[in-house]
């Protein structure tokens, strides 16, 4: 039986992409590969923007869950109790990349507690079935596996790839989103032109950092 090791899990919305605004459980497990997570290893990393802390656990839930069940009912708990016509209970499985841990196991734990169940991927391991969402963000300079989903996410501008690239991928939402650090606001217009430019892309926002929110 395989152990998760999982970063933190906690209630927040969504900040970007198709689901902005809604209220979701984030899973963040532990773990990448594309980098280590580590400064002194950020230089040979394959992903080198990457601006999550997806080492190690807090104490937001985090810590190595022995079961799915154990790790599906602890996601469950995080959501708000409410009356029959509220919203499905959403989960979002993040990292890191989550695809090193989601696996069959624990989509069945997760949907037996009632969830709706979206990943956020690199796009280098190919999605198991059963998954609700699926949203891939790929990476200059490796190898992108998964050609199909519901949202493509395209961190704006990277070397060596274009957003055109990925046009005729099958995805139904095409999002553009730029890239945070140095320059955002230069960053963001040119993300805002390209867009209006082509307009089979939307604008991202990372709506959590404009709020001030996990």
């Amino acid at each position: 039986m395989m152990s998760y090791l999982v970063k933190e899990i906690f209630y927040s919305i969504q900040g970007e992409g198709f689901h902005a605004g809604r209220p979701a459980v984030f899973c963040r497990f532990t773990g990448c590969n594309l980098w280590s997570g580590k400064e002194e290893d950020r230089k040979d990393a394959l992903c080198k923007f990457c601006d999550t802390d997806f080492v190690g656990f807090d104490g937001s839930d985090g810590g190595r869950y022995e079961s799915a069940q154990q790790l599906a009912r602890t996601i469950r708990q995080l959501w708000p109790l409410a009356d029959a016509k509220s919203a499905k209970p959403f989960v979002v499985c993040t990292g890191g990349e989550p695809l090193l841990q989601l696996d069959a196991q624990l989509i069945a734990a997760l949907h037996e507690e009632g969830l709706e169940i979206a990943v956020e991927t690199n796009g280098t391991i190919e999605v198991p079935e059963g998954i609700d969402w699926i949203c891939v963000s790929p990476k200059a300079g490796v190898e992108l596996l998964q050609f199909c989903g519901h949202e493509l996410k395209f961190v704006f501008p990277q070397l060596d790839i274009q957003p055109e690239q990925y046009n005729n991928l099958d995805f139904c939402h095409f999002f553009l989103q730029p890239l945070d650090g140095p320059e955002r606001d230069l960053k963001t217009r040119l993300a805002l032109e390209y867009v209006l430019a082509h307009p089979q892309w939307r604008l991202s926002l990372q709506l959590h950092k404009i709020l001030g929110v996990r």
